[in-house]
């Protein structure tokens, strides 16, 4: 009999191997679909959907086995506009489907696009089990901080205390840090970009398509209507060099002009804080790891920064270790099954003994 558990860990290393590949050179215009892109001028879903298909390309798949699955909101338009399989689900159940989707058929590259409300409020519980379960998706969480098909709500993302129409008097939640979120839930990969780093996001897409099983990345993205310039702090040329710390794995985590700040481990709480570098501490610079097999450093990095000012604000891979793939461990688990006890009769099934009268 199979040990699915330990198989699951081997084979998931290859699980794009499963899907089919395009017979001919492909092109971000293959990728392209037919219909009129309708977001607001200047958004930057418009940035990111540059980004995924010019992307796709790299990775030679077969289009037919290429799915997007969204939930609503703004990002939730995305499958409309890729020229592949895709479906506009249900508010915040888009994991939820593509788990089943990713589960029964292992030959397709399955992507979730959703927003910070979507997955975050009325999807929250099936965005954690998802990462939790490990099945082999990719999420890619557009994080405005705002509710923008409603109209400029509050999102589980918005500041304490911002105004909003549903918050006159300004917000009193405290919002969900989605990495923290998704680290708690055990995912194995973890990272965040920008809407208008073409490079950086493209980086990020390919190792999150690279990972087996489930890949979450908060793509911070600017609602220039609703909520504009609430990542400017990340974008502007002149503030970027001391709000953002950008993280590439087996490199010491240091930003700032000159690289003159650092990431340090406090010896005594064991927190991780930022210091301007010098010769005496200089040896104290962490080292990123994103191989880590403990979540721990992770989640406190993703605790660096400010949530009002964004600064200190980690960007790029911050975990990417391998766990059991479900959906790998599930065909296995049914193979054993049917190696054991034989293909089954569902008819014999349903007519069985484990049946009740209803009685009155």
């Amino acid at each position: 009999m199979t040990d699915t558990i330990a198989e699951g860990a081997a084979s998931a290393r290859h699980a794009l191997s499963l899907v089919p590949k395009s017979d001919t050179k492909q092109t971000m215009k293959d990728f392209k679909s037919d219909q009129e892109v309708r977001w607001c001028p200047g958004c930057g879903d418009y940035a990111v959907l540059a980004a995924v298909q010019g992307f796709m390309p790299e990775l030679g798949l077969a289009k037919e086995n290429i799915v997007f699955v969204s939930g609503i909101g703004c990002s939730s338009r995305f499958p409309y506009y890729m020229n592949t399989y895709g479906m506009h689900s249900i508010h915040g159940r888009a994991p939820a489907i593509a788990t089943g989707l990713a589960a029964s058929r292992r030959d397709l590259s399955v992507w979730v696009v959703t927003g910070d409300g979507d997955a975050l409020s009325i999807g929250g519980n099936h965005l954690i089990h998802a990462l939790r379960r490990n099945v082999n998706l990719k999420i890619l969480l557009f994080n405005n901080r705002i509710y923008g098909l409603t109209k400029g709500q509050y999102s589980p993302t918005s500041e304490v205390g911002k105004i909003t129409k549903s918050t006159p008097m300004g917000s009193l939640d405290a919002p969900f840090n989605p990495l923290s979120l998704a680290l708690g839930a055990e995912a194995g990969f973890v990272a965040r970009t920008v809407d208008s780093d073409r490079k950086h996001l493209t980086e990020v897409l390919r190792q999150a398509a690279a990972h087996p099983g489930t890949a979450l990345v908060e793509i911070y993205q600017n609602c220039n209507i609703f909520n504009d310039g609430a990542f400017e702090a990340l974008k502007d040329k002149d503030q970027a060099q001391e709000a953002v710390i950008r993280l590439e794995h087996g490199q010491p985590i240091r930003f700032g002009t000159d690289q003159s700040k650092g990431v340090i481990r406090n010896q005594r709480t064991g927190d991780l804080e930022v210091v301007t570098v010098t010769a005496e501490n200089e040896h104290q610079v962490l080292v990123h790891d994103a191989h880590a097999a403990s979540p721990t450093t992770a989640f406190a990095l993703t605790r660096l920064a400010d949530a009002d000012t964004l600064h200190h604000t980690p960007i790029g891979v911050l975990r990417d270790v391998e766990r059991p793939v479900y959906d790998t461990q599930m065909s296995n688990q049914l193979d054993n099954a049917v190696e054991l006890k034989g293909k089954g009769d569902l008819g014999a099934l349903l007519a069985g003994g484990d049946t009740w009268t209803v009685v009155g």
